[in-house]
């Protein structure tokens, strides 16, 4: 299995020295079946009063930073080295019972699903877009239903970079035919969930080409979709880069909603002229094996 290497650094620039409130971190993958992390730090400058570590309700690590100091700058430097497992999604996964859709989930598994199927308010648009993927009657091969929505959002879907908060409308996605990651994974969430497929949010990194250049980012914080499919359970799909199964995708935070998964935020006291930027800086790769053996298994979190 490769061994990546994370390194995530975020900084905030200030005209004059500021004040900060709280700030939570959700900047440490998760320990799934299909990767575990290894090792695990955190640098942050000026360093917290406090910095405590816990999990949410989905199991996401969440850290919370309170400061004492003010500053002109404020910099969190996070380090990972990751065990990941690529997997692939086969029909042949799929339990029996579930293969054609519609389908019905087990009763047993319904109460942990039922949040993650709820339908938009909004829905005559999504499921006008969606039946393109079914048969005249409804139907359709689970598989086929799953990964053509995928691909076709792939190629359909122009990717922009949207600076702004919060999540575009789905439907306002599917008019303008473009969105960043998390507008188009949030378009087809929306559609399935309509169709009464439980889907979630997951936000994290994808690993794109290696390159010698360390000036060059070799990934990109990411959003993407995971699907509950009875046999495999959750399976990931990503509609802005057209893959299935979690080949260069790394988790870090699932969520019923975007809003729940944002790697970092805070807040700060002084006036809006004091703010002058914030750069983000992202870079994974495959680490050194040597290295990686070093590491050991040890998951060590601190801040100097």
């Amino acid at each position: 299995m490769p061994i990546l290497s994370i390194r995530h650094v975020t900084t905030y620039h200030y005209n004059q020295p500021v004040a900060f409130g709280e700030h939570r971190m959700m900047l440490r993958p998760r320990d799934d079946d299909d990767q575990k992390v290894l090792k695990s730090e955190i640098e942050i400058t000026p360093a917290p009063l406090q910095l405590a570590w816990s999990r949410d309700i989905f199991g996401n690590h969440v850290a919370i930073a309170h400061f004492d100091d003010r500053a002109a700058e404020l910099r969190f430097a996070s380090d990972i080295r990751l065990d990941h497992a690529p997997a692939d999604f086969r029909a042949t996964d799929i339990a029996e019972s579930a293969r054609s859709f519609p389908f019905a989930y087990a009763a047993e598994d319904w109460p942990a699903l039922m949040r993650f199927t709820q339908p938009p308010a909004a829905r005559r648009q999504l499921d006008r877009w969606s039946a393109t993927f079914l048969r005249n009657d409804g139907s359709a091969d689970t598989h086929e239903l799953l990964v053509g929505m995928t691909q076709t959002m792939r190629r359909n879907f122009r990717h922009v970079s949207r600076h702004q908060n919060g999540i575009q409308d789905a439907v306002r996605t599917l008019e303008c035919g473009s969105g960043s990651c998390r507008d188009v994974a949030a378009l087809m969430i929306a559609a399935l969930r309509s169709r009464g497929i439980a889907a979630r949010f997951v936000s994290g990194y994808v690993h794109l080409a290696d390159d010698d250049d360390e000036d060059v980012a070799g990934g990109n914080t990411h959003a993407w979709v995971q699907v509950y499919v009875p046999g495999p359970g959750w399976v990931d799909f990503d509609p802005s880069g057209g893959v299935v199964g979690n080949q260069n995708l790394i988790r870090v935070a699932v969520a019923h909603h975007p809003r729940e998964a944002i790697p970092l935020q805070g807040t700060w006291y002084g006036s809006a002229s004091d703010h002058l930027a914030m750069k983000v800086a992202v870079k994974v790769k495959m680490a050194d094996l040597a290295a990686a053996r070093e590491c050991g298994g040890a998951d060590r979190r601190h801040f100097r």
